[in-house]
């Protein structure tokens, strides 16, 4: 058995210090150290630092030059992600020909079911069942409409679609991915605030960086993001301060709750690395200043690391530091059904901690 001490327990409702967190594989107590003895413990002491439940980052694209598009590099990703305080991530897809998903899904599953990194919880498909207008980064050659016997092969493996619901065949494909137990969130879409309310009748749970890749609000089209607004849906956000204006992360808060938001990183094989030339979904992508874009300009996803968008969202609402985290632990979590093995610090649940100093620096992560 081992322990950590002299840390600030990040708990569901608030910090508990003073305590011991006793854990093997799995968390077995929180406890005083004054009332039990801990002689036989080896003990970890974090020096006052922060003890947060490992995060979970639901849409990653890849770290460290590696995309889970690759031939290779899951290993290293899967390790290399927890640099940033993530212990367990979906690895996230782009559109190209399907034939490469379907390597790209091959791949993953086989690392799975190896156990080479337990971390790793499943994919996230991001394309090519999304809006050419609303494409993004997506290359707009690859886009086709939804059809679930091309995915049926990997039901196992897939967690989470992103889907735009105006595509021909959508109705249908969210209703069996639903009955499969695979959430649908809703991206990259031009659907109306009557077909968005359909989908999420339906099933679906999600939405995809909310704000991003969709219509804006207007008083005679609420779209996507109205319909977002009133059900209860969880809301995706990319907290880099560039997607995005900070001002909305209180403002989503105030609409959504605190409940209801998954802090994304979206990041790219830039995450970790400097300005530089890269690539995304077979196009070429430039990173200057920490701002990702494709040669015309257009966000193709981040850089950002996810202990610096907790951080952001922290600094930019009137959040406390464990709701904060919440965000990016609980939440995600509970979208993914797993709340019972992770995203708190709680007695039974996987041995994963980020120990963090209080400006969200990863001082240690435990697995």
């Amino acid at each position: 058995m081992k322990g950590i001490k002299n840390g600030k327990i990040i708990l569901e409702n608030g910090v508990l210090e003073d305590r011991v967190i006793l854990f093997e594989d799995k968390i077995i107590d929180i406890v005083s150290e004054k009332e039990y003895n801990l002689s036989t413990i080896e003990l970890m002491d974090v020096g006052g630092n922060f003890v947060s439940p490992g995060f979970i980052n639901i849409h990653v694209h890849g770290c460290s030059g590696y995309d889970f598009m690759d031939e290779e590099g899951l290993e290293e990703i899967s390790k290399d992600l927890l640099k940033t305080g993530v212990t367990s991530f979906l690895a996230t897809t782009m559109s190209l020909e399907f034939e490469k998903i379907e390597k790209a899904l091959r791949r993953i599953k086989d690392f799975m079911l190896r156990g080479r990194y337990k971390g790793l919880l499943g994919v996230h498909l991001e394309g090519p069942f999304i809006s050419k207008k609303y494409k993004g980064a997506h290359d707009d050659r690859f886009l086709i409409d939804p059809d679930f016997k091309l995915i049926e092969p990997y039901k196992d493996v897939i967690k989470i679609v992103t889907i735009a619901p105006e595509l021909e065949g959508a109705e249908e494909f969210i209703k069996k991915c639903c009955k499969e137990g695979i959430i649908i969130s809703i991206g990259h879409s031009g659907a109306s605030y009557e077909k968005t309310i359909k989908a999420i009748e339906h099933g679906a749970k999600s939405i995809t960086h909310t704000f991003n890749a969709m219509p804006q609000i207007h008083h005679r089209n609420p779209s996507v993001l109205g319909a977002a607004f009133i059900t209860d849906v969880y809301c995706e956000v990319i907290p880099d301060n560039i997607h995005i204006h900070p001002y909305l992360y209180e403002v989503l808060i105030r609409i959504k709750g605190k409940n209801r938001i998954i802090l994304v990183t979206d990041s790219n094989r830039a995450c970790l690395l400097g300005d530089g030339e890269y690539e995304l979904g077979g196009q070429a992508v430039i990173v200057k200043n920490g701002k990702a874009t494709l040669k015309d300009g257009t966000i193709a996803g981040s850089v950002l690391k996810m202990n610096e968008g907790i951080r952001n969202f922290y600094k930019n609402t009137n959040l406390e530091m464990w709701e904060a985290v919440k965000l990016a632990t609980i939440n995600p979590a509970r979208l993914l059904g797993i709340y019972d093995k992770k995203g708190s610090i709680e007695a039974g649940k996987d041995a994963e901690f980020c120990i963090l100093d209080e400006e969200f620096n990863i001082v240690d992560v435990i697995i």
